[in-house]
């Protein structure tokens, strides 16, 4: 017996989740600790669960490191919307009309020599 019936990886700018679903009674458990109910984006990720009809019926592992509270938040939505087209193919429909199978590609742009960040300019002094 497989003891997680589906498990996906979720990435946004450099936060990378890695999400395990098993049949559960829908608690959430987010680098070994239990979710906490005032995380601050909450909403979005339960969102995911709603939309297809299948909150409360896994317990949800996650594993996520790297980026910032926003960052992390969107690679573990599409972590968790991956994850749920590879156990339900019906529930792919509903999560594309709402954008959230679609990863986001945009990065840090790189800083250049001679620049203070990627596009700033030391100031420039005419005397």
């Amino acid at each position: 017996m497989k003891k997680y019936i589906s498990n996906s990886v979720g990435r946004r700018k450099t936060s990378v989740a890695r999400l395990y679903l098993k049949p559960g009674s829908g608690k959430i458990i987010i680098n070994n600790k239990t979710f906490l109910k005032n995380y601050g984006f909450k909403n979005k990720i339960f969102q995911t669960l709603e939309l297809t009809n299948n909150n409360g019926k896994f317990d949800i592992y996650i594993n996520i490191y790297g980026g910032g509270v926003t960052s992390q938040a969107e690679a573990i939505i599409l972590a968790l919307s991956r994850s749920l087209c590879k156990i339900q193919k019906s529930s792919r429909k509903i999560l594309k009309l709402n954008k959230l199978l679609t990863r986001d590609s945009r990065m840090v742009e790189r800083k250049k020599y001679g620049r203070k960040k990627s596009r700033k300019k030391f100031q420039f002094s005419k005397r």
